[in-house]
């Protein structure tokens, strides 16, 4: 055998053993790609139910939104309303009971006046440590 036989067989031998790493790489590529396009398969599978639930929580959520909006119109109108009878409540009892409430003080004021047997309260004087506050200071000026 010559130099450039053993050379052949050599390059041969290497050859054959690349071909076979990558038939062998190609196979479990040819595994993987299997394995994605089923996992694919089942995450489409599962995923079109969940986004139709989806759709439908959505549709759910929005029709609720609506009976809310409808509500707090509702709830602002009888607000307005109270609002409006308050204010009619007040200004048409309010000025009479004001009236009312006037002459009963000073009917009270009258007949408290007229009592001449009752004895006149002694004022309440306040002190802070050792101070007269100025309401008391006021009497006591009165009386001078």
């Amino acid at each position: 055998m010559s130099g450039g036989e053993v050379a052949g067989i050599l390059v041969a031998v290497f050859w054959a053993i690349l071909v076979s790493f990558l038939a062998v790489a190609l196979a479990r590529l040819a595994q993987t790609l299997r394995a994605t396009t089923k996992l694919v398969a089942d995450v489409t599978e599962q995923a079109v139910p969940l986004l139709a639930d989806a759709s439908a929580a959505v549709r759910s959520a929005q029709t609720q939104i609506d009976r809310v909006d409808a509500i707090a119109s509702d709830v602002q109108e009888v607000t307005s309303n109270a609002s409006a009878l308050s204010t009619t409540v007040a200004s048409t009892f309010g000025g009479p009971l004001v009236k009312v409430a006037a002459f009963g003080y000073g009917v009270r004021r009258a007949i408290g006046g007229r009592r001449e047997n009752v004895p006149e309260k002694a004022p309440r004087r306040t002190v802070i440590v050792g101070r007269t506050v100025p309401s008391a200071r006021r009497s006591k000026r009165k009386k001078d």
